[in-house]
């Protein structure tokens, strides 16, 4: 096994278990190791530090699998996805991360649960090389009946990968399948965005339900950036509430009506716009539209930190325009799913657009991912949702 020796002073992140080590803290390599292959990781002195994989291409050299001085084998990977399986135990909803890479100690690979079915995402040449064999696996711990890759995202591109979907092992899922997280959803894991749907928002939308069930008035809702209307259904269990969804796809929206009928909900209770949302809300604004619920969830505006003024001004803009379409007494439910951007920032912007809008605001709720989308306390980068409920007047 190659060792990697660090420069004095680097294995500071490395004591507070941070999981990569970059290109720029690495003295020097000895040994010949292979792209993917596990290495040591020692101090200068030489001491033991952590073991994880090596990627010489990649500008995170090594991704870190264990601070512990043992063997990264089978066994290793069948405790740690038994680990990761047990702290989702109390989930009700048949659709949920089963794994949350580096957040659950094992770096590069996601795992998403519909129903029987996993969805398996290597975003890093070491879990690539590995992947039917970590499906394989993930089957026998899990009793799913298949499990589907997709593995079609640009990060893959930093490692040396290109994209590769396709059945892993078991069955291939049909398509939809049909999850349950207390309202009916219809998911395509084969070209839906992530692995199939937002599961991070799983709370979140219940949120939204609970919230309009609970106060009747609240019937007019607006969903920005709709997508299959996951928000939308659970909003309509109130039975006056009534939801525009404005979204880009048109396949998305199709996707949207299926869930209606799923959910045996009257499709009359619902409107459905296939357009720019930047423009859409610029419409409604100027028509004077008001809703009683706004919702705001939009893409990843910020991929990388060149990126965060431009994505700064974005988000501005849609929370200024949302905050105008709100009634006295509504709420706006605003995200960003920006790791570049973080909480901090992000509520500074909406701020800024709230000031601009002229409008009062308060937080009732800090908004983040589902409690399947744990957070390690050593890697803050996980923290990539955030978002804000507030009531606004």
């Amino acid at each position: 096994m190659s060792d990697i020796i660090l420069h004095k002073g680097r294995e500071k992140s490395v004591f507070r278990r941070h999981p990569w080590i970059f290109s720029g803290g690495i003295a020097r390599v000895n040994g010949n190791p292979q792209g993917g292959e596990i290495v040591t990781v020692r101090a200068e002195n030489g001491k033991f530090l952590a073991r994880g994989y090596w990627n010489q291409r990649s500008q995170i050299q090594v991704r870190i699998l264990t601070w512990d001085d043992e063997p990264i084998d089978h066994n290793w990977w069948r405790k740690m996805f038994t680990r990761a399986i047990n702290g989702r135990k109390h989930i009700t909803s048949t659709a949920y991360r089963l794994i949350n890479a580096e957040s659950d100690f094992l770096a590069g690979l996601i795992v998403d649960k519909y129903g029987d079915w996993l969805v398996l995402q290597a975003l890093t040449l070491a879990i690539d090389l590995i992947k039917k064999d970590l499906a394989e696996l993930l089957m026998e711990l899990t009793g799913a009946r298949g499990v589907y890759e997709r593995s079609d995202v640009d990060v893959r591109g930093k490692e040396g990968l290109k994209s590769s979907v396709g059945v892993l092992a078991g069955e291939a899922p049909p398509n939809p399948i049909i999850v349950d997280e207390g309202v009916k959803l219809a998911v395509d894991v084969y070209g839906g965005h992530k692995t199939g749907t937002y599961l991070d928002q799983r709370q979140n939308r219940a949120l939204v339900g609970e919230l309009i069930y609970s106060q009747p008035h609240l019937t007019t809702v607006l969903n920005l950036f709709s997508y299959t209307g996951g928000f939308s259904i659970h909003a309509l269990h109130h039975p006056q509430a009534y939801v525009v969804n404005v979204d880009a796809s048109a396949d998305a929206l199709m996707l949207a009506r299926e869930n209606m009928r799923l959910n045996r909900i009257d499709e009359a209770r619902a409107e459905y716009i296939q357009a720019d949302v930047f423009d859409d809300l610029r419409a409604r604004m100027t028509a004077n539209e008001l809703y009683d619920v706004v919702i705001l969830d939009p893409p990843k505006f910020a991929h990388a930190q060149s990126q965060v003024e431009k994505a700064a001004r974005g988000y501005k803009d849609i929370n200024l325009n949302a905050f105008k379409l709100v009634k006295s007494g509504g709420y706006l439910f605003t995200f960003s799913c920006s790791g570049a951007i973080n909480a901090d920032l992000f509520q500074k912007i909406v701020f800024g657009a709230l000031e601009d809008s002229g409008r009062e605001a308060q937080v009732i709720r800090v908004l983040g991912a589902s409690d399947d989308h744990p957070v390690a306390l050593s890697f803050p980068e996980g923290a990539y949702l955030k978002g804000l409920m507030l009531r606004v007047y």
